[in-house]
Parts: structure tokens; sequence; C-alpha cells
């Protein structure tokens, strides 16, 4: 079977590469080149060059670096601070206590940021100190955060499903618009678990002795408008049609720069910081992007994501089945690749399968997104538990133990999901059409 032999010709080659620490962007030039030269005739700089610029010039990709760049100035605002003062007075009474800021503060972080780690930095480098001072268990508190951090991946705006949406030409608004429920869902999982771990060991749980009046609580509330602020005028432009994705990010930009400002956390040297974070971020997220539509464009002359599409519709897989195998690999991969690298790596071969399966791309890019957070907690590669195990000094196996439940949640999710497609697609449906 030819397809099978190139099949497993990219793939080895490809492992040779990145076994041998050569970037992955550069991996999977390397294999395109070597797989063009070998099995097509078509001449390979001038298609590597023209694929390259065409993925590098796209006008879609201009919202990736807007929105990191967002959340790096963010990142260096008074906004974990903030989010504990507002979030603490109003849920401090349920029980588990001060955890759920955690997963609250995670979710509206993950709303201006895009990023599971920076989610996770954010957060945790004001949460751990305060609950540890509190005397909250530390497998509560390090689990909750690890796996809530993962929310920074599907809560729009998310990086990776901008790079989800350039590489299968889907529409960004829609895959952001389809992340909210299914993200709101995952985080309502998290809190249960909090509430049901709490009750299940009371011992363990700090007592709490401080109240707060209901005008206290709207007082230390007012930390959280601006960030609500900025989250609604990002979102809501999208979601009513008045901006496209991209727009929406310089309005994300602009607004994080006039918070910060206010704040009296901009300054020369912060904005530096900030905007050479983002080019670092986005040069790298766009290299492997462009290697990975080189990769493309070289299977595709080849005939390979064809037959192979053939040859999946031929075994007769049930799409349910064709989900369960897809899961498994994705969370095998993300035990040794970044979610990035792990998306975009497979795009080309799985993408006919999914169409020529019949699923829905927002669908399944909002399951992907879900299968890869996955991998943020799951060791070796997990990087919310390389974060974590720097702020915590807690040693990967321990801080792994604690997020596994959230990993079993991750599950339910996907089944959830798969049972239940318009948890994703319903709220996509009811856009206005951006005016551009």
């Amino acid at each position: 079977m030819p397809e099978l032999f190139i099949t497993i010709f990219f793939i080895s080659i490809l492992l040779i590469f990145l076994g041998t620490g050569i970037w992955v962007a550069l991996s999977m030039v390397g294999v395109s080149a070597i797989g063009m030269l070998l099995f097509t005739s078509r001449p390979v700089g001038d298609a590597m060059a023209t694929t390259i610029w065409g993925t590098s010039s796209s006008w879609t990709l201009t919202a990736l670096p807007l929105f990191v760049w967002m959340g790096e100035i963010l990142f260096r605002t008074k906004l974990s601070k903030n989010l504990f003062k507002g979030l603490a007075p109003w849920l401090s009474r349920l029980p588990g206590g001060l955890i759920h800021v955690n997963v609250v503060g995670c979710a509206l972080f993950a709303a201006i940021s895009g990023s599971s780690a920076a989610t996770v930095a954010t957060v945790g480098k004001m949460s751990i100190p305060e609950l540890r001072k509190r005397n909250y268990p530390e497998k509560l508190l390090l689990g909750s955060l690890a796996g809530s951090g993962t929310l920074g991946l599907l809560i729009p705006p998310s990086i990776i499903l901008i790079i989800y949406g350039v590489t299968v030409q889907e529409s960004i608004a829609k895959l952001f618009i389809a992340g909210i429920i299914p993200g709101i869902m995952l985080a309502i999982f998290f809190m249960l678990y909090v509430i049901g771990w709490s009750m299940l060991n009371k011992n363990s749980m700090p007592k709490m002795d401080e109240t707060f009046s209901f005008s206290q609580k709207i007082k230390q509330s007012g930390q959280l408008i601006p960030i609500i602020a900025l989250i609604v005028a990002v979102i809501g432009s999208i979601y009513v049609g008045i901006a496209t994705a991209t727009e929406a990010a310089s309005l994300g930009v602009v607004g994080a720069l006039i918070l910060s400002f206010f704040q009296k956390s901009l300054n020369k040297e912060t904005f530096k910081l900030s905007l050479l974070g983002a080019t670092k971020t986005s040069c790298m997220i766009a290299f492997i992007l462009a290697g990975s539509a080189f990769l493309s464009l070289a299977m595709g002359f080849t005939g390979l994501p064809r037959n192979l599409a053939i040859w999946i519709n031929e075994m007769g897989l049930s799409p349910y089945v064709l989900i369960m195998v897809l899961t498994l690999f994705y969370i095998i991969l993300g035990m040794f690749l970044d979610g990035i690298s792990a998306v975009v790596l497979t795009m080309a071969i799985i993408e006919p399968m999914i169409r020529q399966a019949g699923f829905d791309m927002i669908w399944f890019g909002v399951f992907l997104v879900i299968v890869v957070e996955m991998a943020q907690i799951t060791p070796p590669v997990g990087f919310n538990l390389f974060v974590l195990q720097g702020m915590a000094n807690k040693d990967m196996g321990f801080i792994a133990k604690s997020a596994f439940p959230l990993f079993l949640l991750m599950i339910l999710a996907v089944v959830v999901i798969i049972i239940f497609p318009e948890i994703v697609l319903w709220l996509p449906k009811q856009m206005i059409q951006p005016l551009k």
C-alpha cells in the first residue's frame, strides 16, 4: 500500500528530526522538502517560498500577535492581586472556600489571555501564597490551579483556536464563540469537584472566620470591573458582528494598555518586556505554522491525505469509534508535544479524515482543544505542571497526581460534547455576521 509506506516515511523522518533536538518548524520543513524530492516532480524551492509567504501574510493570522500582546501586557499589571481581592468575598462561603478563586480567576484571565501557562502563572502567583497562608490543602490548591489553567486554551481568545482556524481555514470568530459554553461547562465541573472534595474532607479544610458585608463585597468587586469590561468589549464585539477577530484583538490591546496605565503598571520597561514577550511567542508560532503549511502542501502533492481519507472510509469505522481513537491518539501525543505542535503536526492528515466522517469542523476544533488541554497536565511534557513546579516548589509527581481528577473531568467534558454537539454549535449559529 503506497500511502501507508509514505505515511511511515514521513512520520519516521519527522521523529528522527525531533529526537535530535531540531526545532519543530525546521523539522516539518525538512521532512516536507525530502518528501517532495523523493515522491513528486514539483520544484521544492518555489513551492516552499510560495507556501511560507502565503501562510505568513494571512490577514487572519494578525489576530495572533495582538492577542498574545494583550495577555503579555495584562500579565505585568496588578491583575492577579485584583482578581483575588474581587473574587474572594463572593466565593469564600462556598464549600471549598477560596479554592474557587483558582477556578473562577483562571476562567476570567483565560478570557483575556489565550495562554494556558500565562493563566496558571498569573493566578498562581497571588493565590498560592494567599491560600497557603490560610492552610488550604496542597493537593486541592495545586490540582485545581493546574486543571483550571487549561481553560486558557479554550475560553476565547484562544491562541490554539486561532492556529486551528488558520490551518483548516475556518472562521476564527465562530471558533471563539463556540468555545464559550464548553469553557464555562468545564469551569463548573471543576467547581463541583472542589465542592465535592471539600465536603468529603472537611477535616482538611480550614475554617473561614472572615466575613464580608454586602457593601464590602460590592466595594471589593470594583477591582473586577475593568477586567470584565475588557472581556465584554473583546468577545461582545465579535459576537454582535461589530468587529472581526483581528479587529477585536486590536481593541483588546488598546484596552489592556489603558488598564495598565491607570493601574500605574505601564512604564517603559514593562512596555518593552510585553512587546518582546509577544514578539518571541508570535514568531515561534508563526514559524511552526509556516512549516505546517509546507508539510500539508507536500502531503497534498503526494496524494496522501486523499488516499488516507479513502482508506479510513473503506475501513467502515463509525464516527464515534474514529473520535475515540483520535482522543486516545492526542492524549498520548500530548504527553510528548505541546498543544500547538500536536495540532499543526497532525492536521494535514487528520483533517480529511474528519471531513470524510462528516464532523463539523467548528465542533472538532473545540473537541481538539479540550483533548489538547489534557496534555497540559499530563507528564512528562505538561507545561502547566512545569509552571506550577517552579512556583510551588513541589515535585512533578505530586502535582500530576493532584491534577488527575481534573484530567478525568476533561474526559467527561469530551463525552458530553460528543453526545450533545449543540453545546458547542448552538452559540455560533446565533452569531451576527461581522460587517467585514
